[in-house]
């Protein structure tokens, strides 16, 4: 025995408990919508990135408000995913899951694998609750459990007793076991707690008593596991070996707000965001609108097209405009991507997908605007399409649709989705002397190519097909646009059938010539179980675009682990695609492409270069896992093997 100073800064005993060293953990903390499982989970996440680990994360939440509790539709979860080396995804199944209720026990059981760790909150597993989620009889007792090792806490019990001196009532009292859970589980894994502790504090300031009530079932929590029998070990993830820098934990719609703050910032612009709010796109505005110093304009509009419309506006006064949205939004906004595309406006469309149609799945991941994206507008109205792979990517994919933007004066659509805006991952704050420079050059005196003194608004760069841009009220470039055909050059409204095939064309020319970075191929020398190298190049290419970087990297992590060879390309330009994706995808035998849809892009590649593409596709509402695209791999794979070695044969 020792002695340490517990929780409450008193000397407490403390047991001598067996440390396990991990590279990597996976834990879910899983409750009632309303048992603060996603500030549980957000706040261990901190603590991991404090302490130097990589790590990934997956929330996973109702869509209602109110969630039925108690019931598996209610449920909300948060996992967290933490290593001592470079990691790509939140993990395919829990280690450790930390069930509050019968509710979050049935809905997660199936993910846990056998032997992992359930801790559960006894005090909610009455036979009421039980019956009302489907379980027959007991699980503690009728075998259901015998495959996992198991702890019982009564942490509502125990929270209470933690704050009986407080005076709180019992039904508030409980609503802070989510803070012992998180005390425990901290305690267990070694984290840091002056963090948590001090961000309870500044976030309930105007209510000092909830926030010593939520502290104080913490240090429960953590004292709980110091002196109980039930833990025999705890657990070391050492930091990680990671890029010299300064890193913070973020999510994929911090960053995107980040990544136009900067790109504000680089060109000299003001940016304002004219938007609605809708999940999983609103953080987009809450974060934005934090940040009114760096000559930001957060606009809430009354709907989707108004705004659209006020930043459409914004871009046609000068600024840049940008709007937030989901897919059910982008369908509202799509008649004002329409003018941007004609008026040849600079203008960024963000659009988090999320499984659809409709109303859809407003909390859950979905890849399936694509094609929405590419061709949803009337006439030929073709616009650039960025995706970002992870939510640190987010920040650079920002930067890149608005460098878009302002160097060819177009609208251009940001496809991320729910994995990525909820996500969070470390990110590695870049220096800003490394950041492009954005600034654009406004039209200053007449630009007639027929001598006279006027302004033709649709005189174009000869490199680009940029139009000139001219801010409203400069003296001598007085000019009209809008949605009706332009004249080339001039500007004005044109009904010549000659002129309307000529402006399209440009338009679709304009798009076509942008400057799209050559696609990487990550093709390296395989090794078998062994460790020695295996000749040959990869027969078989994992392509994908989006959120399905970390799964289809992490599974062809695991197929060359096996001694497979396996090439992985990842495309962030949908829209052009890049001048040497073609060439890529014809000298591999085999184009593995898995998909949040059922198969868009797949249809795309096939249409362009009249190759075939082996689609492998999903529309759950869940991101990939590793070991399911690692199947599927590993069949593609040996199956590529067996038609040539046939064909080699004869």
């Amino acid at each position: 025995m020792s002695t340490s100073v517990n929780g409450n800064g008193a000397l407490s005993a403390t047991r001598q408990t067996e440390i396990s060293q991990l590279d990597r953990v996976v834990i879910r903390f899983a409750g009632d919508s309303g048992d603060g499982m996603q500030l549980t989970g957000d706040r261990f996440t901190s603590e991991a990135a404090a302490f130097g680990n990589d790590l990934s994360t997956m929330p996973n939440f109702p869509a209602e408000i109110r969630a039925p509790q108690g019931t598996i539709p209610g449920v909300s979860s948060f996992q967290v995913h933490f290593a001592d080396y470079d990691i790509l995804t939140p993990g395919d199944r829990p280690d450790v899951l930390v069930a509050m209720n019968p509710a979050a026990l049935k809905a997660n059981l199936a993910d846990v694998p056998k032997g992992g760790m359930i801790i559960v909150n006894t005090d909610d597993f009455s036979k009421r609750n039980l019956v009302k989620v489907g379980f027959d009889g007991d699980p503690f007792e009728d075998g259901t459990l015998t495959s996992f090792t198991v702890h019982q806490v009564a942490m509502s019990t125990l929270t209470r007793g933690a704050l009986e001196a407080t005076g709180l009532s019992k039904k508030d009292a409980e609503r802070a076991k989510n803070m012992f859970a998180l005390g425990l589980l901290s305690w267990m894994y070694h984290r840091p707690t002056d963090g948590t502790e001090t961000f309870l504090r500044e976030k309930f300031a105007k209510k000092a008593d909830i926030a010593e009530a939520n502290i104080l079932a913490f240090r429960a929590g953590w004292n709980y596991g110091e002196t109980t029998e039930s833990f025999a070990t705890t657990y070391k993830v050492a930091p990680a070996k990671l890029d010299q820098g300064t890193y913070r934990q973020i999510t994929g719609n911090t960053a995107l707000a980040y990544g136009l703050i900067a790109a504000g910032q680089q060109s000299g612009l003001q940016i304002l965001l004219g938007t609605y709010p809708i999940t999983p796109a609103s953080d987009v505005l809450h974060e934005l609108s934090k940040h009114k110093n760096f000559n930001i304009l957060t606009f809430q509009a009354e709907d989707e097209i108004a705004g659209i419309g006020a930043a459409l506006g914004a871009s046609y006064g000068g600024a840049l405009g940008i709007t937030s949205t989901s897919g059910p939004g982008v369908a509202l906004k799509s008649e004002a991507v329409g003018l941007g595309v004609m008026t040849e406006l600079p203008l960024v469309v963000i659009d988090v997908q999320r499984g659809g149609p409709s109303t859809g799945l407003p909390t859950k991941t979905e890849q399936a605007d694509l094609l929405q994206a590419m061709f949803g507008r009337n006439g030929e109205s073709p616009v650039p399409i960025v995706a970002p792979m992870s939510p640190a990517d987010c920040f650079d994919a920002a930067i890149e649709a608005t460098r878009i933007a302002l160097k060819y004066r177009t609208p251009v659509m940001l496809l991320s989705d729910g994995a990525i805006a909820n996500g969070s991952e470390p990110w590695l704050v870049p220096n800003v002397e490394d950041l492009p420079d954005l600034r654009v050059e406004f039209a200053s005196e007449p630009n007639a190519t027929d001598g006279s003194a006027e302004f033709w608004p649709y005189v174009r760069d000869p490199e680009t097909l940029a139009r000139a841009w001219a801010v409203p009220g400069t003296p001598g470039l007085q000019h009209r646009i809008g949605g009706l055909e332009k004249a080339d050059g001039t500007g004005h409204i044109s009904y010549d059938p000659a002129n309307h095939e000529k402006m399209v064309r440009l338009r679709q020319a304009k798009i076509d010539g942008i400057d799209v970075p050559d696609l990487i191929v990550d093709d390296p020398p395989p090794t078998d179980v062994g460790g020695t190298p295996i000749r040959g190049k990869a027969r078989v290419l994992a392509l994908g675009w989006g959120s399905t970087y970390g799964p289809i990297g992490a599974a062809c992590r695991r197929v060359r682990k096996e001694g497979m060879p396996i090439a992985q390309a990842h495309l962030r330009h949908l829209n052009p695609f890049p001048s040497n994706l073609g060439a890529i995808l014809k000298s591999y035998d085999t184009v593995v492409l898995p998909e949040m849809n059922l198969g868009q892009l797949a249809m795309l590649l096939r249409a362009k270069y009249l190759i075939d593409v082996h689609s492998y596709t999903k529309v759950t509402g869940m991101a990939f896992k590793a070991e399911e695209l690692q199947g599927v791999f590993t069949d593609v794979i040996t199956a590529s093997s067996s038609v040539n070695s046939k064909e080699a044969a004869k």
